[in-house]
Formats: C-alpha cells, structure tokens, sequence
C-alpha cells in the first residue's frame, strides 16, 4: 500500500463515520412513531423526510420509531411528520391519506391499527363524530349542509358558532365552540381524500388554536376576532373538501377598524356575525365555493 493510501485510509473511516446530520445547523432531534413492515418501508420514509440541511429521519423497522434530527429555524417535526404521513405512512400525528396507503407496495401495506382506533372513536360525541349526518342532534337554519362526509361535522359545527355570534351571545358562542372543539378531535383522518387530507394537516392546529380561544371566554369582541381566523382557514378547508351544496365566503369591510374581515355561510342571504343586528346585512359575497 503506497504512503498515500494509508494516509487516504483514516480518513475514509472518519467521513464514513461522521453523521449526517452534524451538517444540519441549530440541530434537535426528537422520535415517533411511524408505522411500516419492510426496507422498502424504511426507504420511502426517510426520502419523505429528510431534507439537505434541514431535516434527517432514520427509521428503525423494529422498534416502529423514526429518529428525526432538524433544524430549529427552518423546519419543525410537525412538518416532517406531515410529509411522511403525504407518502402513505401513518404515524403519532397523521394518518396518511388513503390514496397515498392503496399506492404502497403491497408488502409495504402495514396493519392500521391507527385507523381503527380513529373509527372506533366515532360517534363519541353525539351530533360531531366524523362521518355523522350534518346537523344531527342540534338545531338551526342552514347551518348543516352537508360537506365531504368527514368534513360535515366541522362545517356544521362551524355555521352553529357563526350563527351565535349572529344573534351576538357571547356564551352560545362559547358552547358552540367547546362542541366544535371536540368535533376536530374526531375527524377520520384516513377517509378523507388526497387534497382533503393535505388541507386538513395545513390549518387543523390553527382551527384549534382560535376555536379553543372563542371557547373560553364570553367576551363578543374577542370572540369575533378570532372568528375571523378561524374563518381564513376553514375557507382553506372549504376550497380543498368536496361540497355536497354551495358555501359562500363574504366579507365584511367594516371589521377590524375598516380592515375588513371574511366568514363562511351556508345560505346565500347576508348575515354579518360580525356586528349582529347592528349591521345584519352589512358585507357581500366573494366568492362562492362549490
């Protein structure tokens, strides 16, 4: 062996050695669960994953846990969890769209015990489970047209809590949204379809956030403001599901100091739940969404 090559030697076993992700800055790394058999499984995984310089996922086909090590500043585990869910891969977080599961390989096609427990949860809410007819169990005008079969419940639950702060009752309001609250806790993740699925992952922490907001406190005001983002989100929500009637998207221009504010209806006439009887009629239609 030439001098060159004993020195080539060690270095060789040093950069082989050395881990990858010491090239991913502000580093943290975290574990969960990801379901998966086989090294088909573990391949497909780690490429949803990992990104150069932001994010390496090591999975362990034993032990059903994926390792991730990510940069603090530019990605979250939440987002890597989502794009492995994207690829067909149920895990502590997502449960993967059923499209993306039919397309694995049949080997790669893993027992979804997940699934199950997420069916046997419906109907645990009376009127909200995913899948339940719209509307059940409560009472109002429009407000349970019936969405994609999964989504329904969110959308009625949603025109229930626009419908009191039409009638400006801040404590109808709260209820409306502590119901609401449990109805995303149900939603059967594996039913939905593909852009559904996507949409969902997007805005369902920003739906909790501002629900679980309006929820607890009786103060209109507030309420309304954090309507108003609930609104932008569930609109997200509405252009991505499959809509069994029309959902029209109005504005308000009057909201938030001239700013203007958006809310989604499940009837054509003008009801502001921004002002309530002070302004009923106050705002225009968009958009209509079908």
């Amino acid at each position: 062996m030439s001098l060159l090559q004993k020195l080539m030697v060690p270095a060789l076993i040093l950069a082989s050695s050395f881990p990858v992700h010491a090239q991913i800055k502000n580093a943290q790394t975290v574990s969960a669960k990801v379901s998966g058999n086989c090294g088909m499984c573990e391949t497909t995984i780690e490429k949803a994953g990992n990104i150069r310089k932001e994010a390496q996922v090591d999975w362990d086909k034993d032990k059903q846990v994926a390792t991730i090590t990510y940069d603090s500043e530019k990605t979250s585990p939440d987002q890597i969890l989502k794009r492995i869910a994207l690829a067909g891969y149920d895990n502590e977080k997502y449960l993967a769209p059923q499209e993306a599961y039919n397309n694995l390989h049949g080997c790669c096609q893993y027992e979804r015990t997940g699934v199950t427990a997420q069916a046997g949860n419906e109907g645990s809410h009376s009127g909200h489970a995913a899948g339940a007819p719209a509307g059940e169990g409560q009472t109002g005008t429009a407000a349970h047209t019936a969405q994609s079969d999964a989504l329904a419940p969110v959308f009625s639950g949603y025109f229930i809590l626009q419908e009191a702060l039409v009638k400006s009752d801040g404590k109808q309001a709260a209820a409306a949204a502590g119901e609401l609250q449990k109805t995303i806790g149900t939603v059967a993740m594996a039913s939905l379809k593909e852009k559904e699925h996507t949409a969902w992952m997007q805005v369902t922490g920003k739906l909790s956030a501002a629900i679980k907001g309006i929820a607890g406190t009786s103060d209109l005001k507030k309420q309304r403001a954090l309507f108003a983002d609930l609104s932008e989100n569930m609109h997200t929500l509405a252009k991505a599901a499959s809509l069994s009637k029309p959902v029209y998207y109005n504005n308000c221009p009057m909201f938030n100091d001239g700013k203007g504010a958006n809310w989604l209806s499940a009837e054509k006439a003008i009801k502001n739940p921004y002002y309530g009887s002070q302004m009923l009629s106050c705002g225009k239609t968009v958009e209509t969404i079908e």
